[in-house]
């Protein structure tokens, strides 16, 4: 079947008069931008505007509720990226209900209103994609959305957590006295310091274990005192060889203390 006909084929098996199949099909051939692949065929299209069409066929019936399965899992990784914003256009032109699941943070993040991290088959946290990205509730939740350092200690009192020979303020929950409890702080967020800051609380000492420049940024893998490591985002112009000392500062709104979670 053509294009034309493989988008069609749902509207002709509900015996749907050939008029109101020629304009519903018109319609939805020019939202998903296939106008002009109409006639071809499935081998003549690239991964993207195959995509395009399994879209086209599923809209086009104006279904109640659309499930998307890993729709974007077989393409490359810049098709996932051009699909994951035509998959986004796509709904906010029609407003269908669709249940998206994907195992890629950034689809979710790109194409959802609410997010639902499921462990085991239970919700861990449902809520919008910032308040998932910023808010963690449980270690498992700060490790699957984002990356999450995750660091355990004991509880001084319900906002301070004693970690590798430093004491961290933390924000989120109150802490309870003499709990082993767990804080997460992402990457981009801990400041790197090669001089002993003054005044500053949150800091932690620490070594440079590795760096790999980026481009855009350099990673760094930084052990603190008890051989802990952290993964660490900083500029690119900060370039810092391994074994240098080095003090970390962790914002005490980024250390947000968390619930436990059972890993995947």
């Amino acid at each position: 079947m053509t294009v034309a006909e493989n988008v069609a084929y749902g509207l002709k098996i509900r015996k749907l008069d050939k008029a109101t199949i020629e304009a519903k099909l018109k319609a939805i051939l020019s939202t998903t931008r296939l106008e002009a692949l109409s006639g071809r065929y499935p081998g003549e299209l690239s991964g993207g505007q195959q995509q395009r069409v399994s879209l086209a066929r599923a809209l086009v019936v104006e279904p109640e509720t659309l499930l998307l399965d890993e729709p974007l899992s077989n393409l490359d990784a810049n098709l996932r990226e051009e699909m994951r914003f035509e998959i986004r256009r796509l709904h906010d032109r029609y407003r269908y209900t669709t249940v998206y699941v994907t195992h890629d943070q950034a689809e979710a993040m790109t194409t959802s209103d609410l997010i639902a991290v499921m462990n085991h088959g239970r919700i861990e946290q449902l809520g919008t994609p910032e308040e998932i990205y910023e808010r963690p509730r449980s270690e498992f939740v700060a490790r699957f959305i984002g990356g999450s350092n995750i660091l355990m200690g004991k509880a001084i009192d319900r906002t301070r957590i004693a970690v590798s020979g430093g004491t961290l303020r933390t924000s989120g929950r109150d802490l309870t006295v003499g709990e082993t409890a767990s804080m997460s702080v992402r990457q981009h967020e801990i400041e790197i310091m090669t001089a002993v800051p003054a005044g500053r609380e949150n800091v932690l000492h620490a070594v440079v274990s590795r760096q790999v420049f980026l481009g855009a940024a350099r990673d760094y893998t930084i052990a603190l005192g008890d051989k802990t490591e952290l993964r660490v985002t900083a500029a690119p112009h900060q370039n810092i060889a391994p074994g240098q000392e080095v003090w970390l500062h962790l914002p005490t709104e980024r250390c947000r203390a968390l619930t436990g979670g059972n890993d995947a």
